[in-house]
């Protein structure tokens, strides 16, 4: 992982920098943390956190440590047009996905596009040229976040589309014992029938070379494979043959994340994935997307077979 001091060292002008995004996109919940993490610990990857977080944050990252305090100082100050984007209108107008249910944001949204799509630029451009890596893992989950970069002429965007079993999901939301916010059952499987429709309709707009469906339980089972799937065609020729170790990943300095990031190392088990729990309600309501996601291409793993809802 670099330094803050490996932008003056890394050689890159700055007017040819043209970051490689590759953005984690879908629910919450769904190991996009520890998936950043773990890209973050290949060869001429940084992982950069959740960047929807920037401006809602003004720039200041959620934990503080003097390299990465030093880190997001130096990109801040280098994207000066921010400021008066900073606070939280952006994502209520533009990046969350119950945004476009708000009518009385539309306006907003409309006014502060332009400047927002510049300032998204400028931060990946910011963030290469102090990493001193092109390839930047941007973990924000939004698919609208996503639609507005595809607009951006200044990076090249690849899409990873995060899918985890839902009932996993819907798991992890009610468990009251992580210090994050819960939800019900039935407000999860909402939230996850607007997130895969929007993340579904961004999906297949975006070139099929730069765009793969990741699921999570191929993650987990086989991170190698998987790792070596997103990143030999993205990471212009990085040696990824070779896997981190993944029993002791360094967790670098990501701007925003979950609770993984604050811990200076952690270790991912490979294995199988269940559930602790199953709800009937979560296999109906999710079962029209277990058959669109099963179809979607091109993917870390083969089509599926059409699930069924008694059957998962």
């Amino acid at each position: 992982m670099p330094d803050s001091a490996t932008a003056a060292q890394s050689g890159l002008p700055s007017t040819t920098v043209r970051p490689r995004v590759l953005y984690v996109m879908g629910a919450g919940r769904s190991g996009s943390t520890i998936l950043g993490v773990t890209l973050g610990n290949c060869p001429g990857v940084f992982y950069a956190g959740e960047l929807d977080a920037w401006l809602a944050r003004s720039g200041e990252p959620q934990l503080s440590d003097p390299e990465r305090e030093e880190f997001w100082s130096a990109v801040r100050a280098s994207v000066p047009d921010a400021a008066p984007l900073y606070g939280l209108e952006p994502q209520r107008a533009i990046e969350r996905s119950i945004s476009l249910l708000r009518v009385h944001k539309w306006r907003a949204r409309r006014r502060m596009r332009p400047a927002y799509r510049r300032v998204a630029e400028e931060l990946y451009v910011a963030i290469a040229r102090q990493a001193g890596e092109t390839v930047i893992v941007d973990s924000s989950h939004y698919p609208l976040r996503a639609r507005e970069l595809q607009a951006l002429d200044g990076i090249d965007l690849h899409l990873l589309y995060l899918a985890r079993d839902p009932q996993s999901v819907v798991a992890s939301f009610e468990n009251r014992e992580v210090a994050q916010y819960s939800k019900s059952v039935l407000t999860t499987n909402v939230y996850l029938w607007l997130t895969n429709l929007l993340a579904v309709l961004v999906f297949i707009r975006h070139p099929r070379e730069r765009r793969l469906l990741v699921r999570y339980e191929d993650f987990i089972a086989d991170p190698p494979a998987v790792l070596r799937r997103i990143l030999e065609p993205r990471a212009s020729g990085a040696p990824v043959a070779i896997a981190p170790d993944l029993g002791a990943l360094a967790t670098g300095i990501p701007f925003q994340g979950n609770r993984v990031i604050r811990s200076p190392q952690v270790g991912l088990r490979a294995g199988t994935e269940r559930p602790s729990r199953r709800s009937l309600v979560t296999a109906v309501l999710q079962l029209p997307w277990r058959i669109v996601l099963a179809r979607l291409q091109p993917r870390t793993s083969p089509p599926e077979e059409v699930p069924r809802a008694g059957g998962e």
